[in-house]
């Protein structure tokens, strides 16, 4: 069973090797003095005005959740577009029911005002 796995375990291998290689070069070979003005905090040229510890308002996760979400099944588009030709009429319509269920969701959040910003 190891011998299955082997040459799987030797690209994990062969890759930290390289990624701690990387690093150590890049420690050696660069400058280590930095000064003040490089590794002080900055927020667009201008000192920090808060906590970046702060909180987040929701609206930038329901966001960023709805676009994955779509994101995602407007993917599976692709491999469907290029399987087309062999998966026939069945697969033509469970995509067009797919895309009516999406569409759906679309049209409620839309309708629920999840796209607005306040």
């Amino acid at each position: 069973m190891l011998r299955e796995y082997l040459p799987i375990l030797l690209f994990i291998g062969v890759a930290f090797a390289i990624a701690i290689a990387m690093v150590a070069a890049s420690y050696i070979a660069g400058r280590q003095k930095p000064d003040s003005e490089k590794v002080s905090a900055y927020e667009c040229g201008f000192e920090p005005f808060g906590d970046a510890r702060g909180r987040f308002d929701v609206r930038f996760y329901l966001v960023a959740i709805l676009f994955i979400i779509f994101d995602l099944e407007v993917a599976f588009l692709f491999p469907w577009a290029v399987a087309l030709g062999g998966i026939g009429l069945f697969g033509f319509w469970s995509m067009i029911v797919f895309l009516g269920v999406l569409t759906i969701g679309f049209i409620y959040e839309w309708k629920k005002g999840a796209l607005e910003w306040d």
